[in-house]
């Protein structure tokens, strides 16, 4: 009978130390980083003035949300975009390649407009429905196909009606991207735009059309580029403080606990590598916040073996048996257990739904770090302790914690 226990102790242990050393490493930098992790580009936008528009808090909430959409529609990792005081927004993109481009494309303002030969402005860019790039088949060029409103629709084809033999203009900020001359009138609520050198080029123009103007003058007042060296240096930095959170508390639950300390601290890779599988499986994004809420986490994750040895030990000293002794600690312990992980997941909530960026970064991994360590600590702990006392591999009370005076030599009872 004790030989099962053991079989199932040390076989339980072997596997979880075993995908610890195996696969922590590959999940830590499977993860996507963040700016501060990786690099990238930190650009700073002010918005101004002008006498057609003035700023506003609903038009600086248009400006974000405009910019977002942009952003999003690049296929940029993460991104972080944030309004600051009345007229500033930050945006931070991630390991973004070609920052020059990535900045041209959120500082244009993306004014469309469909003039006659007279200059009039028949349509703009509020009468557009979407715009997509694409390859011309037949001539061989880059094209925008462009698809209007219903209004809009209308409004072209009275526009190619009238200009049949004549040209139109296609403006973007004021500059004409084509002027094309009208062969026949053009109904359905459909054109193209062409000229693009390349595909890029016409992606980039879609989604600016896309994504529409901005609401008032926008201007580009910082542009920091972080390096692969200093992003580099900060997850060099992070990694080493992860390392040390680890293992401090390792030593520590070994040095306080003994033999539990050993359970609680195999329970502790587990609860790492459920962390980062469940980030990986996420698809979060990993900033320095985040680390540092998975480093808190991480001393968090053992306050619940802390408070359940304690009170084993407590009851121990009551003259019950290990087992007894060990299942009393975990019922003494749960509530305890229960609620200060809940007002710490109550905290983690408020900060994801209020906060901003890296903010919502840090409370994700700490409300996830929180969730796991209890489940580990009622479930994976508890199992393994059950089953090292069922063994009976270790009977010396000492080797629990219970180094005092009061336990020298008292002898322990058999399990019941």
């Amino acid at each position: 009978m004790q030989r099962q226990h053991i079989i199932k102790l040390f076989a339980t242990v072997f596997i979880i130390i075993a995908v610890f050393f195996v696969f922590v490493y590959p999940l830590a930098h499977s993860i996507r980083q963040g700016l501060d992790l990786q690099g990238g580009t930190h650009v700073v936008l002010e918005a101004e003035d002008t006498e057609k528009a003035k700023v506003n808090d609903d038009a600086m909430a248009r400006v974000v949300n405009i910019m977002e959409k942009r952003v999003n529609e690049m296929g940029l990792t993460e991104p972080i975009i944030q309004r600051e005081g009345e007229r500033r927004i930050i945006i931070e993109l991630p390991g973004i390649k070609d920052p020059d481009a990535a900045i041209k494309t959120i500082g244009k303002t993306a004014m469309l407009e469909f003039k006659d030969e007279e200059g009039n402005t028949v349509l703009t860019g509020t009468d557009l429905k979407d715009a997509q790039a694409a390859t011309n088949q037949q001539g061989g060029g880059h094209v925008v196909h462009l698809e209007f409103s219903e209004e809009g629709g209308k409004k072209f084809g009275e526009l190619t009606l009238k200009n049949v033999g004549r040209t139109i203009s296609i403006l973007l900020d004021g500059e004409v991207l084509t002027a094309p001359n009208v062969k026949e009138p053009i109904m359905g609520g459909r054109a193209e735009i062409s000229g693009q050198r390349t595909l890029e080029e016409a992606q980039q123009l879609a989604v600016l059309l896309r994504s529409g103007a901005l609401p008032v003058k926008v201007n580009i007042i910082e542009t920091r580029t972080v390096g692969p060296s200093l992003g580099q240096d900060s997850k060099d930095k992070s990694e080493f403080a992860f390392a040390v959170g680890i293992g401090a508390v390792l030593i520590f639950m070994l040095m306080t606990y003994r033999v539990p300390g050993i359970i609680a601290d195999v329970a502790l890779m587990a609860y790492t590598i459920m962390l980062l599988f469940v980030l990986k499986m996420l698809d979060a994004t990993l900033t320095l916040p985040g680390v540092a809420g998975i480093i808190l986490s991480i001393g968090m994750a053992v306050d619940a073996n802390v408070l359940i040895f304690e009170h084993f030990k407590e009851e121990f000293r009551r003259g019950k048996s290990l087992r007894l002794a060990m299942d009393a600690g975990f019922d003494r312990a749960f509530t305890t257990i229960f609620d200060s992980n809940i007002t710490t997941i109550i905290a983690a909530a408020v900060l994801f739904f209020l906060g901003t960026g890296t903010i919502r970064g840090f409370a994700i991994t700490l409300g996830l770090g929180v969730m796991l360590s209890m489940f580990t600590a009622v479930t994976l702990t508890q199992y393994m302790l059950k089953e090292l006392i069922a063994a009976r591999l270790f009977t010396n009370p000492t080797l629990y914690g219970t180094n005092d005076i009061f336990f020298a030599g008292k002898e322990v009872k058999k399990s019941e």
